[in-house]
């Protein structure tokens, strides 16, 4: 019997266990996932969570319903990886061996990692919303805040669903609103970044719609710490930015048993062919989803887009032929902008995110880089897609590979 042996059980590695158990003679592979939680959360309904627009029980499933049958699950810390023996090591001591492993453990917010977020006003005046927890808080907060500097910062590049943020910030924006207080609250945008996004175009629009709704971008900011005392961000070059609450994307690294295993880079990301997804060290190891350090989006499309590539080059590994299936960094990306808007972008790895129409050229129904209710209707189709077909790795109409169909090449010149 040989072995597939997959780390991680949240997106991307339970999209793996449902395709490859569909392909794979059950008579000569054995499944195995590893995974220490048995809750799956739907991690972009976080960011809802705060304005009251989704509960703690929207965002929630026992990870068990989305297991395809046949593939053994175990609960359990994974102490590290020995590639070079195909062994996983688990905590307390059980020992796994593998003849093709896949690494879907994802990243995670390490609040220690800035001096200062995990100090006196951690849950008082400062929360994320990364977590369950975080957003939760921050819920019950905003129930009897009355107002002041509400301030979004970004810690550190990569993190999870990089757009989140800006959503972040335009909820507030509508929130506050319909709560007749908008006045009396100052919105703020840190970012290390040069814009409120990465590539130009799509930071110039998302810029002026910011604008619109007067919040202010504060960009090329380096958080240094935090001062409790002063309630103020401040920088590296001691630049400082006051508030009163400060709503922070830590800084993301990848698990810690990355780095016990000789595996990751500095932040816990493991190298990994950009295109092919195989391990740069390890022929028989193939990385999937957040862990990986592949210059593209942290976020559940691209391990969607993803997992159609790693399972064409799985089975040509298995088979011995060469990985022929290429990733582009397909990402593709709702915004939900508040008041039932949405903007849209679809990009890669060679091609920014440009104007347009999504899916089909010239009829959408989706709008690239345009502030539209049929974008926000997409954002909120998307959770039960994500619940009833992309978990349980069914196929999708849109194809892995970005295309340029409806979109405005124009804007490339």
């Amino acid at each position: 019997m040989k072995r597939l042996l997959i780390i991680g059980g949240g997106t991307a590695g339970t999209m793996m266990a449902n395709k490859l158990r569909k392909a794979l003679d059950k008579n000569e592979w054995e499944i195995t996932i590893v995974d220490k939680h048995k809750t799956h959360y739907y991690q972009p309904g976080f960011l809802f969570i705060p304005f009251g627009i989704y509960s703690k029980d929207d965002v929630q499933k026992p990870k068990s319903d989305f297991f395809p049958t046949g593939v053994k699950v175990i609960y359990s810390d994974v102490d590290k990886i020995d590639g070079e023996n195909n062994k996983v090591l688990l905590q307390g001591g059980q020992v796994l061996k593998y003849d093709f492993l896949i690494i879907a453990s994802g990243a995670k917010t390490n609040i220690d990692e800035t001096p200062g977020l995990n100090g006196k006003l951690w849950k008082k005046s400062i929360f994320d919303f990364y977590t369950i927890e975080g957003a939760v808080a921050l819920s019950n907060f905003f129930k009897t805040w009355e107002g002041g500097k509400l301030v979004m910062a970004i810690s550190e590049i990569p993190f999870k669903c990089p757009v989140a943020p800006i959503e972040f910030i335009c909820l507030a924006d509508a929130y506050f609103t319909k709560k007749g207080i908008r006045d009396k609250v100052e919105l703020s945008l840190v970012t290390p970044m040069s814009g409120a996004f990465t590539k130009p175009i799509a930071t110039k629009m998302l810029s002026e719609l910011l604008s619109e709704k007067n919040i202010k971008v504060i960009p090329d900011f380096y958080i240094e710490r935090i001062d409790n005392e002063n309630k103020t961000l401040v920088s590296y070059d001691e630049m400082e930015v006051p508030f009163d609450v400060l709503t922070i994307v830590p800084v993301n690294t990848g698990d810690e048993m990355i780095a016990r295993s000789g595996l990751g880079d500095d932040m816990n990301f493991i190298p990994t062919n950009m295109h092919t997804l195989q391990s740069d060290k390890f022929e028989n190891i193939f990385v999937i989803g957040d862990a990986a350090n592949i210059p593209t989006s942290k976020a559940g499309s691209v391990a969607h887009f993803a997992a159609d590539v790693l399972y064409e080059n799985l089975l040509n590994a298995i088979e011995g032929r060469p990985l022929t299936a290429k990733f582009d960094g397909h990402a593709n990306c709702y915004i939900e902008t508040g008041f039932g808007k949405g903007a849209l972008i679809d990009f890669n790895y060679e091609t920014e995110p440009l104007p347009g129409t999504y899916p089909l050229p010239g009829i959408g129904p989706f709008g690239l880089l345009k502030n539209t209710k049929m974008n926000h209707y997409g954002k909120i189709l998307f959770r039960w897609i994500y619940w009833h077909i992309l978990l349980k790795g069914k196929e999708l109409p849109i194809e892995a590979e970005m295309t340029m169909a409806g979109k405005k090449k124009e804007y490339l010149q």
